[in-house]
């Protein structure tokens, strides 16, 4: 996902956290929805095939339910059990006495399905279809574009999806998928995975059906119903269809723009591995984020068209996410960095083979000045499990994230950071991996042990914080370097590089280490310096103050 601050921190949600295991998995999500011009109003019918995990006869699904004030939310018409009909009632809990029976509360669907006698074993399968209806309060967006026309734009990071399906809304529980979306005829629909009908009913309506194979969080389930313009680009690897869906008004800016992301796609296909799915899809929407990484079908903002392709850099951003962050998701939102520090960052690493190392200097520049801000009025780790969702979407998680990356290559040397990018993709790849995950790995690969690294840069709330005092010493053909570290943590342990220069272009770098909260070093210099320069190779994320010593 890439930000648009203004917009998304508006929004407060609740932290998802994996709070006690359920006692079900989701194999497969089959929603059929209807659509319509008239009104809001959304039909819908969810068949879950599930697999219990105990023998457990009670567990929930996600769903929010009607809300009178609002007058939106979902009202759970019918349920089934293997297509048994259950008793679906209002009552304040659930009988142990009944089997077949569903309760709907304000942001649940609870079941019980056996009698205490005759309970589920575990790896049991059973299929529960769910009939509701209601107006979306969030996750499918209905509203109107810039033009004036109506769109169907599904949202749901972080855990929104539950505001218009019933699913369980969590990073975790992955499953495949597929929508068959009854809609007026004039729309186009788009969504995960691969068309497999498109039909013309009577009364000017048409069914789309997509079908995705691949199991994936709840997050990145979407649909996008809208008239639009399609261009089909070409296929990469011959097998993987990329295409761009935009608004029929900017039709030809948008298809120039969109085009990039056919080189884009075949660069990270060498540089991290297979693209996972059939096909990408890029789509002008009405997402509220600046670019939301749904696996197949990324949606940008609609303002992402320019004709000038000056999002490049959001459409390889979101194009990175569908490695990480959709095929190999976080276990919970607290390590929400895997997935967007490794799209900021490799976003820069395509910036440095496109570009060139001083574009990839640059972009790391601005990250570094953009953490310090912010880490002026909010101090917190990159690891969080205390701040709710959205409040997550800061320079945390991707900047500082990416810096992280960063200096993480810089450790361990780019072919063994190449090969923990490879691997720990392919490790996780359909499945969750968490912080301690990738530092296990990382540490293998290296053959480092990294724990101070990572408990330093990611468990902190802070970064070093130096204040740099230098002069040169004739008498003895020295630098003399004072460096005090003033940030509230304990001090940092790493390596600083150090550049002095002068008038005559004499220069000469040494890397100093850093372990305590001040420390002096003399520096040999056959040559009187007038300039001291800090991580000149722009490897470091920290905040520095340079003076003269007196």
């Amino acid at each position: 996902m890439n930000l648009r601050y203004t917009l998304v921190l508006v929004l407060i949600l609740t932290t998802t956290s994996l709070i006690a295991q359920q006692p079900i998995d989701i194999l497969h999500y089959k929603f059929s929805i209807q659509l319509n011009d008239e009104n809001d109003m959304l039909y819908g019918k969810a068949e879950i095939q599930l697999k219990y995990l105990n023998s457990s006869s009670e567990f929930a699904l996600d769903l929010t339910g009607y809300n009178v004030q609002t007058r939106a939310g979902m009202i759970v018409d019918s349920v089934f059990n293997n297509k048994n009909k259950m008793e679906l009632t209002a009552a304040a809990s659930i009988s142990k006495n009944k089997s077949n029976f569903a309760q709907q509360t304000s942001d649940k669907i609870q079941l019980t399905i056996a009698s205490a006698q005759n309970t589920n074993s575990a790896n049991d399968t059973n299929v529960i279809t769910i009939y509701y209806h209601g107006i979306p309060s969030d996750g499918l967006i209905i509203s109107k574009n810039k033009y004036g026309h109506r769109t169907f734009f599904a949202d749901n990071w972080p855990n929104r999806a539950h505001n218009w399906i019933p699913c369980i809304d969590r990073p975790d529980d992955k499953a495949s998928f597929e929508f068959i979306v009854t809609a007026p005829d004039h729309y186009q629909v788009v969504s995960n995975g691969v068309l497999i009908e498109e039909t013309n009913l009577s009364n000017s309506k048409k069914l789309t059906h997509w079908k995705e194979d691949i199991p994936l969080p709840t997050k990145v389930m979407v649909i996008g119903v809208a008239d639009f313009a399609v261009n089909y680009i070409g296929n990469i690897d011959n097998c993987i269809p990329i295409s761009s869906w935009v608004f029929p008004e900017n039709k030809e800016k948008g298809f120039y723009d969109y085009a990039i992301a056919k080189d884009i796609l075949s660069f990270f296909i060498n540089y991290i591995g297979p693209y996972p799915y059939k096909k990408l899809a890029n789509v002008q929407s009405k997402t509220i984020f600046g670019g939301m990484e749904n696996a197949g079908a990324i949606f940008y903002y609609e303002n992402s068209v320019t004709g000038t392709r000056s999002s490049e850099l959001l459409l390889v951003h979101e194009i990175v996410h569908q490695w990480f962050g959709d095929m190999a998701s976080e276990k919970s939102f607290a390590h929400l960095w895997l997935s967007e520090g490794f799209a900021t960052y490799l976003t820069h690493v395509y910036t440095e083979q496109k570009n060139g190392k001083s574009a990839f200097r640059n972009g790391l520049e601005a990250d570094r000045q953009e953490v310090i801000s912010f880490l002026k009025t909010s101090a917190k780790p990159v690891v969080d499990s205390i701040t709710p969702t959205m409040q997550l979407l800061t320079p945390n998680s991707y900047a500082r994230a990416g810096w992280v990356l960063n200096m993480l290559r810089n450790q361990i040397g780019d072919t063994a950071f190449h090969q923990l990018i490879q691997t720990y993709y392919e490790t996780f790849k359909g499945s969750n991996a968490d912080t301690k995950d990738f530092q296990k790995l990382a540490e293998k690969i290296s053959g480092q042990s990294l724990e101070t690294f990572f408990n330093q840069w990611l468990y902190t709330d802070q970064i070093p914080k130096l204040a740099i005092t230098w002069k040169y010493d004739s008498r003895i053909k020295k630098t003399i370097i004072s460096i005090t570290q003033q940030q509230k943590t304990s001090p940092f342990i790493f390596p600083l590089e150090i550049q002095l220069l002068d008038k005559n272009k004499n220069s000469k770098k040494v890397i100093l280490n850093i372990s305590k909260t001040t420390e002096k070093f003399s520096i040999d210099a056959p040559f009187n310096p007038d300039t001291l320069i800090t991580d000149p190779s722009v490897v470091l994320l920290f905040e520095r103050t340079i003076s003269s010593m007196k």
